[in-house]
């Protein structure tokens, strides 16, 4: 089959639409970012600010509002309670800033009331890197080796790279409620309006795909080494 070339059939149908539809939606978050990154809000509210605002309105409290270098890092980290805002976004008053630290700090809201799908994703999530570190070396070695050893190490290996395609998946409801929390707040205490809060969710949307992306390749990915499996088994 030509697996370790990395390209033979099965990579072409199942692993290139999904590099050339993530490349579309590097490039769209980037560019919508971007362009309302430009446009400064008419409350000249800061990412900062908005986010602060955010957990309020919801009354959440002990969670740090911190900046952190880099563009496009803007992260939660349930483990400190802090969220940390980038470069573009911290001090920044423009609309896709105030978009993306509301959409952070409704994964603080999300930690601090309970969300269920949040803590599904962080049950999975120990699981998930175990499984994504062993996988491959399975799965390896199960091409290398012949006959029963190697069917086995390649079946053992797969279901070990499923639990990383789970956590992609597990990932996409959280994402999308904490932007829906974001844009919710915005909108319900007028901290963007008209065009702005337009600008604030198209960049929310953009983000939203390349999750969706990751998820589809993930899964892609598992369906490939299945057909691989049951081809060497065949």
């Amino acid at each position: 089959m030509g697996f370790f070339y990395g390209f033979d059939w099965t990579y072409l149908v199942f692993i290139v639409p999904c590099i050339i539809i993530t490349l579309i939606c590097q490039v769209k978050v980037q560019s919508t970012f971007s362009k309302y990154s430009k446009i400064r809000n008419s409350r000249n509210i800061t990412g900062a600010q908005a986010a602060e605002y955010v957990l309020r309105q919801n009354g959440v409290t002990g969670v740090r509002i911190e900046h952190v270098s880099g563009s496009m890092t803007d992260h939660f980290d349930p483990r400190t309670n802090v969220i940390r805002l980038s470069d573009t976004v911290y001090n920044s008053n423009s609309v896709a800033a105030v978009g993306v630290a509301c959409h952070e700090a409704g994964h603080a809201v999300q930690h601090a009331v309970g969300y269920l799908p949040n803590k599904i994703r962080g049950i999975i999530l120990p699981m998930a890197k175990i499984g994504s570190q062993l996988s491959w070396i399975l799965i390896l070695l199960g091409l290398v080796f012949t006959a029963k050893v190697g069917f086995v190490l390649l079946y053992i290996g797969i279901v070990l790279f499923s639990l990383s395609v789970l956590f992609t998946i597990a990932t996409l409801p959280v994402e999308f409620n904490a932007s829906k929390r974001a844009l919710e707040c915005i909108r319900e205490s007028d901290l963007l309006y008209g065009d702005e809060y337009t600008g604030a969710k198209r960049t929310l949307q953009a983000a939203a795909m390349t999750y969706v992306a990751s998820a589809l390749t993930a899964i892609m990915q598992l369906l490939r080494l299945i057909v691989i499996a049951r081809s060497r088994r065949d």
